[in-house]
Formats: structure tokens, sequence, C-alpha cells
């Protein structure tokens, strides 16, 4: 005779119905099903979910993270984490937490590969200040980093926003963009998502509400973007934004939103703006792209699509790499053509770039496809997380891009 655990579910009966409920996350359909709103009693059959689209994937991660928050959501892909945490229905994380309570996996799995990211001696008269910005929509935490060679001449701006889970100190450990603003003088802005606002701390592209100027996260960042050109030497004409995966999908969602406030954008295994609306459409587009017609942007208030550098690596089961060929459709003219170029680091990746050109010939959006690579940023220290060390160095080619699209007509009041 089956005994009972103290929530009521047979504990026989465990590994048959987490089994159940990862078969539902691989499978997917079109969207939830019943939604239950509380536990199940004891001895009746729990809530079940009935339909994220998404896959599990444990193996493909280039440097795994230990599992945050409740148990069961180490089971669930680190970007996916903090969209499920979000929306599930109230009782079901308690009967996941207790049918995942008889499967394990190896520690190894979700261990971290690199040293956790610690404070760095700054160079001296650098500084890497916390600073946080609020306005009618909240508040956010954010670092700015401020190079030695800063000395109130005007420099260009680069904000750079995180993935799940990750942090800006984590990020910018990760990505070496500190590094690279102390050799080249510019200021860099990490906004930092937090608990409260999403579990896993993921920009929430995904909600509508969370994709629109003046609104939500958006007026957040673009407040920290003119928070900081208000009090440093900003060069309006320099002002760029770009993130890795949930943070990709954010910056493609700024350039969209702000086409007057940032010259280009960088979006590393990110999604498209308005990719998705909620939660199944986000999973949806996660695991195969929006899908449909190229959407294409015009930008907000008439402006010109920003130029746009995507980096994707082609071996992503977490972000699919359709929805790097999205963000370049976003920022790219009808009439423009396309040159491919191929190349291999140096004991690293293959790639393949392709750079397109407008009316004038001129070359404008870029999109780096690394072959073999994952979800990862590519050529980051392993001091950070989530970073692929193989190149090519995504930081160096961002910058360089970004130096080369100046904004022909910067914001001058708006604020948004």
């Amino acid at each position: 005779m089956n005994t009972f655990s103290s929530s009521g579910l047979p504990k026989s009966a465990r590994s048959g119905r987490l089994a159940a409920v990862a078969e539902a996350v691989r499978s997917g359909q079109a969207g939830w099903g019943a939604r239950a709103r509380t536990a199940a009693p004891a001895g009746r059959t729990p809530p079940t979910i009935d339909g994220i689209t998404g896959a599990i994937d444990l193996e493909s991660r280039a440097t795994p993270q230990p599992a945050t928050g409740p148990d069961w959501l180490q089971f669930v892909p680190k970007e996916v984490r903090g969209l499920v945490a979000s929306h599930l229905p109230a009782g079901l994380p308690d009967y996941l937490g207790e049918a995942a309570s008889g499967f394990s996996l190896p520690a190894s799995a979700f261990a971290h590969r690199g040293p956790l990211p610690a404070e760095a001696d700054l160079p001296v008269g650098a500084q890497f200040l916390s600073r946080t910005f609020s306005n009618e929509a909240g508040s956010r935490p954010y670092k700015l980093y401020v190079p030695s060679g800063y000395t109130g001449q005007p420099v260009a701006l680069v904000v750079m926003l995180h993935g799940c889970t990750q942090s800006p100190d984590d990020f910018a450990a990760g990505t070496g963009m500190n590094e690279a603003a102390e050799e080249q003088v510019f200021l860099v802005a990490y906004p930092g998502q937090t608990a409260s606002a999403n579990p896993q701390r993921c920009w929430k592209w995904f909600s509508a509400e969370d994709q629109q100027r003046g609104k939500g996260e958006p007026s957040l960042i673009a407040g920290i973007t003119r928070q900081v050109m208000q009090e440093y030497a900003v060069d309006p004409q320099r002002v760029y934004v770009a993130g890795l995966s949930a943070g990709g999908a954010a910056a493609a969602i700024m350039g969209t939103a702000y086409p007057d406030l940032y010259a280009a954008i960088g979006v590393h295994s990110g999604l498209a703006c308005g990719a998705a609306s909620d939660l199944p459409s986000a999973l949806a587009a996660m695991k195969r792209g929006r899908g449909g017609p190229a959407h294409r942007a015009s930008g907000a208030n008439g402006h010109r699509p920003v130029p746009a550098i995507v980096f994707h690596g082609d071996r992503d089961t977490t972000v699919s790499p359709r929805n790097g060929d999205e963000v370049v459709a976003q920022s790219v003219g009808e009439k423009s053509r396309a040159q491919v170029q191929t190349g291999q680091t140096s004991g690293g990746h293959a790639y393949s770039r392709t750079v397109h050109l407008d009316e004038a010939g001129q070359p404008g959006t870029e999109l780096w496809v690394i072959h073999g690579a994952g979800h990862a940023w590519s050529g980051g220290s392993a001091a950070g997380s989530y970073t692929d060390p193989h190149g090519p160095d995504a930081t160096r080619e961002m910058l360089r891009f970004f130096w080369e699209h100046p904004h022909p007509a910067p914001a001058t009041g708006d604020p948004g």
C-alpha cells in the first residue's frame, strides 16, 4: 500500500509525476491549459501543466549555475526559470517542489565552472559606483563604471543589460566591458533587475507592458541612461545599449522604443522586440523564433531603425538562433543587400559574419553566427557566468560597431 507524504502525494508516484511535468515542458502546446488555483488536497491528483513550450537542456550550457529559488526550479532551463516562476498557478510550485524531492541530478550539472565574480582591484582613479534610479514605474539599482581616464571630457556611454540570474557585477566580470572602458575611455552603466520584479532577475521582455516607450522597464532603463547623461559629460551621439539573452531582448526593445536616445544596439543570444507578449508566446519564441513574415520596425515617432550588431551561437538550445535573424530583420531596410564573410578564431570557433549594406552601400547591421557555440557571451571571461572564451570577442566587436555608428540626430530633451 502506498504511503503518503505531507503534501498528500504518494511517494511511489513522485517520479512518475515529475516525469509527466518534465514531458509537458519538453513537448509544449500552444498555451496554458486549466490553471489550478490551490494546492491539491491530500489524496487527490495534483494540478498539471498543460502546455509550457520549451525544452529542458542541462548539458549544452557553457557555464551552468547553481540552482536558486525553489528546489524544483533547478530542473527548468536557466533562462526559462524566471518566466515559469513568475507565472505558475498558485499551489503548483509547492507540488513541484514535493514531487522533485525524490529526483536528483549530479551536482556537476549545476556547478559554476569559473570563479565567482568578486570586486576586482580598480585602476587608480577609476570608480565602480552603486547607484539607484526611481520613477513612476518603480526603482532599479545600477552600477556605473567611470574609467580613470575620464576627466570631464565628452565620452561615449554603453548601457549593459545582464541575463537571467546574473547581476551587474557578474555581467561586468564576464564581458570584460570595464577593462575595455578603461582602455578606450567611456562610461558603462549596468542596470540591475531585482528579484522582486522577477524571481530569477530576468528583464521582462516578454511582457507587453514592458515593451513600450515611457512605461515599465523601458522607462527605467532609459531613465538610468539619462541620469548618467545628466551627471557626466556624455556625448549624446554616442549612447548605446547591449545585452545578453533576456538582456539582449530588452536591448532590442530599447532600440525600438528609444531610437532617438540610442545610436546602436548589441543583441547577444536575444530576441527581437515584440517576439512575445506573454509566457506561452515567450517560450515558443525561445524555442523556434517568432515565426511568420519578418517584422520590420521603423522605430518610435518615425525615427530610423537603430543599427544592430547581433551575436548568436548556432548550437544555442535556450534561445533559438532564428531569433538572431529576426533581430536583424527589424534593423535593416527592405533594399539592403548582404555580404557574408567567414573566419576562424585562433584555437576557437569558426564564425559567419553577415554585413547588411544600406541603399548607399554603407555597412549597417551585422549578424555574427558562432559555429559550435551555445548560450553564452562569445569571447567572455570565465570570471563571469554564461561565457564562452573561445571567441570571437563580442565585446570588442560590439564596441568597434558602436564607434562606427554615431547617432545622426540624438535626443535633446524628451525624457520618454
